[in-house]
């Protein structure tokens, strides 16, 4: 079977069928059963996850995203505070990066004074975090893919016309 393949099935489209997934694949139902199995227990793929354009809803949701510097530790390099951050349920997602800071967090809260409030109560005291820098996602284009409230763009049809 081919495993890439899978993947890239399952990353357009996550809610697909094992019954659809193995007409595309060309494969049977329980190979594909197993192999999707497989990947989640050796944890290649890590969940399924929704895309929800929060704008569009009553809900209020602010996602920030923060770079932290931070001091490696010795034995454990950055390892044992990422792992510390990473504890905290309002982290969705946390990056080890090159660059001007070492972690790239992202949050998500109701409020930004939440944001504020994790910011200076949770994540700045963690030993080995030097440095934050928040930023508020004010609106967004494109999440995993996906194009949120982006109108298409108008193809002009009309010939071009020379002097």
């Amino acid at each position: 079977m081919d495993t890439n393949k899978l993947l890239q099935l399952l990353v357009n489209d996550p809610r697909a069928t094992v019954t659809d997934l193995a007409d595309v694949l060309g494969e049977k139902e329980t190979d594909v059963e197993a192999a999707k199995n497989g990947l989640e227990k050796d944890k290649i793929i890590c969940g399924y996850h929704t895309v929800i354009n929060w704008d569009k809803t009553n809900i209020e949701h602010v996602d920030a995203v923060i770079a932290v510097s931070a001091k490696p530790e010795r034995n454990t390099g950055y390892d044992k505070i990422a792992q510390r951050i990473a504890k905290f349920p309002e982290v969705s997602s946390l990056y080890l990066m090159s660059g001007g800071s070492e972690f790239l967090v992202n949050v998500n809260a109701k409020t930004m004074r939440e944001v504020a409030d994790f910011v200076g109560e949770k994540l700045a005291p963690v030993e080995g975090v030097s440095q934050t820098t928040t930023m508020f996602i004010l609106k967004k284009y494109k999440v995993n893919g996906v194009a949120m409230d982006l109108e298409p763009e108008v193809e002009d049809d009309r010939m071009p016309v020379s002097a």
